[in-house]
Formats: C-alpha cells, sequence, structure tokens
C-alpha cells in the first residue's frame, strides 16, 4: 500500500516551522502490524490487508516516509498538575501529514516514531503496555459516542525500550482533525508571540470553528465560547460513564473537545468519587469528582492565553461563564438517558446526586449497575442486588424508579431497549487492558483482538465475551497505572 502522494495536505505545517518543525520518525526493528481500527481504515478509504502490507507496515513503523508526506513536530507548552511547565511539544508523536475523508481532512500521526526536537532527553518511544492501552481505549470511546481521538493501527517490534523496566517498543497510528492542544496557544502566549498567537487562533477558526468569525463581537472570545461549550459536553460524557482522564494537564486537553492522550486514565470498578486512578497523582488533583472543576480551570488558562486577542477581560470571563451549568445540564440529560427517562422532571438532579451518593456509600459497580437495570425493570432485581451490600436501599429506590419509566407510555420490552442502548454492557476495565497486555508479552495478540471486537460493540454482549461484562475482581483494584502507562 502507497497512498496517492497528491492526496496529502499539510494545513497546519504550511503555517511554518514556528509551528511544526520537520522531524523523520526514526527506524523501529522488525515491525509488525498487530491490531488494526477496520473502523477507522474505512473512514480514510483503507482495508484492513492495506494496512498490514509490508509497504503499510514499514511506514507506519517509521521505516519508511510515503511520497507526499512530511512529518513533523510541533511545539507547545502548559500547566502541568496546576504548575505552569514551560516549553513542551511532540515530544513522541510525529505527524505525517492529513488525509481526506468522508469527515474531511484528518491527522495522521504515529506515536512512539523516535525522539524529536521536544522530546526532552526522552526516548520518544512508546511500549506496548502504553501502546495497547492507548489504541483500545480511543476505539472503545468512539463507539461509546464519546469525542475522541481515534487509532488506525499498532505497531509492535521486539526493540527495547527502559521505562520502570525494560519493555518492547511500538507505535500507535493516531487520526484525530487535529491534535491542537490548550498548550499551543499558553506557548506563544507566554512567549510573547502574539502575531503567531493570532495566526493559530485564526488557523483554528478558519477550519474547525467557521461561525466564531462573524460571530457578533470578538472572534476570539467566540472561539473561546465554542471550546469552553465542548469541553463541558466532554466532561459530562466522561462524568456519566465513570471515565477518569487521569492526567488532565493543559497540554492534554483538545482544541476540538476530544478527549486525548489516553495515559493513566480508567473506567472506574466501584463508584468512588474521590478516586484517583493516576499512580503518580499524589495529590489527589485529578480525581474523579475534580474532572469538572479542572476542566473549567484549564479554560480559564486557555482564556488567558487568548486575552492579547481581545479587547478587554470582560470578553473572556463572559465566554467561560456558561461552562458550569452547560456542563451540568448535559451530564444531567446523559444520566437521565441511562435510567430509562424519556423527558426531565423537577428534582432530577436531587435524585440522580442521591442515587450516586448511594452508589458510593456501597462500593457498588458503575458500570454493571446501570446495565443491570434493564433486567431490573422486568422484575429480575438479583443481578442489580448482589452488587449491594444492603440491597434494601437499593429496593427503596428501584420502586419509584421502575415506576416513573414504565409511566412514560412505554412498554417493558421498549425500555428495557432503550436502557441497553444507554448503558454499557463492557468498557476498557483496568484489569481486562492488563490481561491483554500479559498475553501480547508472551506473543499471543488473541485477547487484544478479542477485547477490540467487544469494545467495538459496547452496548451488547457477544458470544464468547460474557467475562469481559464482569464486576472486576479483587486483584484489579491493586493495579498500578501512571504518566508512563
Amino acid at each position: 500500500m502507497t497512498p496517492d502522494p497528491h492526496a496529502w495536505t499539510h494545513r497546519y505545517a504550511d503555517l511554518g516551522e514556528r509551528f511544526a518543525t520537520p522531524q523523520h520518525p526514526t527506524p523501529l526493528a522488525a515491525p509488525a502490524v498487530v491490531a488494526v481500527s477496520e473502523s477507522m481504515a474505512h473512514t480514510l478509504g483503507w482495508t484492513v490487508g492495506d494496512l498490514c502490507s509490508e509497504a503499510a507496515t514499514q511506514a507506519l513503523a517509521g521505516n519508511a516516509v510515503w511520497p507526499g508526506t512530511r512529518p513533523w513536530a510541533g511545539v507547545y507548552s502548559g500547566h502541568q498538575f496546576g504548575q505552569w511547565a514551560g516549553q513542551l511539544g511532540d515530544g513522541r508523536a510525529i505527524t505525517l501529514g492529513e488525509w481526506p475523508s468522508a469527515d474531511g481532512p484528518l491527522e495522521i500521526q504515529l506515536k512512539g516514531a523516535g525522539p524529536t526536537p521536544y522530546s526532552r532527553h526522552g526516548d520518544g518511544r512508546a511500549v506496548w503496555r502504553s501502546a495497547i492501552r492507548e489504541f483500545l481505549a480511543s476505539e472503545a470511546m468512539h463507539a461509546l459516542g464519546v469525542p475522541t481521538t481515534r487509532a488506525l493501527c499498532l505497531v509492535a517490534s521486539p526493540e527495547p525500550v527502559r521505562r520502570e523496566r525494560w519493555e518492547a517498543a511500538a507505535v500507535v497510528t493516531r487520526v484525530a482533525p487535529s491534535f491542537i492542544r490548550f498548550g499551543h496557544f499558553e506557548h506563544f502566549a507566554h512567549t510573547g508571540q502574539h502575531a503567531a498567537l493570532r495566526q493559530l487562533a485564526d488557523f483554528v477558526i478558519a477550519h474547525f470553528y467557521p461561525a466564531c468569525r462573524d460571530a457578533p463581537g470578538n472572534p476570539y472570545a467566540a472561539l473561546l465560547a465554542a471550546v469552553t461549550e465542548r469541553t463541558a459536553d466532554l466532561l459530562a460524557h466522561w462524568q456519566v460513564l465513570g471515565f477518569c482522564h487521569g492526567v488532565m494537564n493543559t497540554d492534554n486537553m483538545s482544541i476540538l473537545g476530544l478527549t486525548i492522550d489516553y495515559g493513566p486514565f480508567q473506567f472506574m470498578d466501584e463508584h468512588d468519587p474521590g478516586h484517583v486512578c493516576n499512580h503518580s497523582d499524589h495529590q489527589g488533583r485529578y480525581a474523579f469528582d475534580q474532572q469538572v472543576p479542572v476542566a473549567h480551570w484549564n479554560l480559564f488558562c486557555l482564556g488567558q492565553a487568548l486575552l492579547p486577542l481581545m479587547d478587554n477581560t470582560d470578553q473572556a470571563l463572559a465566554a467561560l461563564a456558561p461552562y458550569e451549568a452547560r456542563q451540568a445540564q448535559r451530564e444531567l440529560r446523559l444520566m437521565t438517558q441511562k435510567l430509562g427517562w424519556l423527558g426531565q422532571a423537577d428534582g432530577d438532579a436531587q435524585t440522580v446526586a442521591a442515587l450516586l451518593a448511594l452508589l458510593a456509600q456501597q462500593s457498588v459497580d458503575h458500570t454493571a449497575f446501570f446495565w443491570r437495570l434493564a433486567d431490573a425493570l422486568a422484575g429480575n432485581d438479583a443481578p442489580v442486588r448482589d452488587l449491594f451490600v444492603q440491597p434494601t436501599a437499593f429496593d427503596a429506590w428501584a420502586c419509584d424508579w421502575r415506576r416513573r419509566v414504565l409511566s412514560q407510555g412505554q412498554t417493558v420490552v421498549t425500555a428495557q431497549a432503550h436502557l441497553r442502548q444507554h448503558n454499557p454492557a463492557v468498557v476498557l476495565r483496568n484489569h481486562l487492558g492488563q490481561q491483554a497486555i500479559e498475553r501480547a508479552e508472551r506473543g499471543d495478540w488473541s485477547e487484544v483482538q478479542r477485547l477490540q471486537n467487544a469494545l467495538a460493540h459496547p452496548f451488547e454482549v457477544l458470544p464468547g465475551s460474557e467475562d469481559l461484562c464482569a464486576v472486576a475482581p479483587e486483584w484489579a483494584s491493586r493495579i498500578a497505572i501512571s504518566c508512563s502507562s
């Protein structure tokens, strides 16, 4: 497979080397394509066979350069764990260019393709452990309907890489309309490059937020307002799924409102508002119940970076003001869908809050609870009740819940179908990912592929995947994930 060299475009790289530094990947020993997203390949007009060809394997490992591509790495800065970290950048990501698709031009990026000028003395590599997790999580989130970067394929190599231990190298091919982050704007603002800041903002408006160009008032305030809305909606998705990102630094926040940079993420097992999934997050800054306010804080950082392009501070504050209400409203709407309520009523927010408090008090599995509600609707309460230490508390709640669902003019069968459509049976639990990683490290990629297939159909139980829908075993709580994950 050699893509048409004339089909590639390079809109971001065309901004100049202040934005995109030319950088060829570093060759990788004995690469092999071990996983492919057929869905993502289809979007790009490619096939699994195309991507598994020898020519594609070499290009996606960084050993060859497709004609028409212009590989580059970009600079950005950011706040990490609440502190200004200064200049950062694509330390292990190299973008090949944009490829046309039915969804518009999509950037194709190799993560783990070797060092760049922004690697900060790192090796620029990814390892099987982190690459498997990112590949699976990206496509799982897409199947769940969550805005996210995508993963096209996973290339593995026996080449050794040192992390906490010696591991093997891998490259994930990532896809997104753009990988621009809040940190890109922070970089040019903090370094006083205001002409470049304006150039970047104009680029983002022209290609991704064209309505902001003609919005009343300041177009850059309109951009901030639009990003605020998308970020609020994204956080609503995360919260209802029990998804913990783990490292919400401003350089890990997408200007398009996408989930980006899957490192120490986790789908919660037991519902725990204070859960900290990142072993490196010693202060709990990115705990589950802190994600919504942290995203707001990050938006303020973006707003501060855009201030040189606005008329006054009030414009930025007005753009940021709707975040809390929009996020709460969107989260409530998604949660009522999960509960099978076709509309909203006064007091729903309090009812949902009380339910989540009950789940937390009794350490109830988040995903299993909502999936099993469909059984409870038909009177089979046992699968849900078994999740509770004191099930009588569930009984009292379920009585009112069932009455409301069935008072909406639906049959039990119709209501059950609605519940199944909004509550996943399977998510990428830590222990499932860990088991797949351990099997792969022994030379068996079948579990990665089985898990990938199940995660592509999260709202059903595929034959042979029943075990993937089970509550996490006790040992799962001892899995430690960190920024190197």
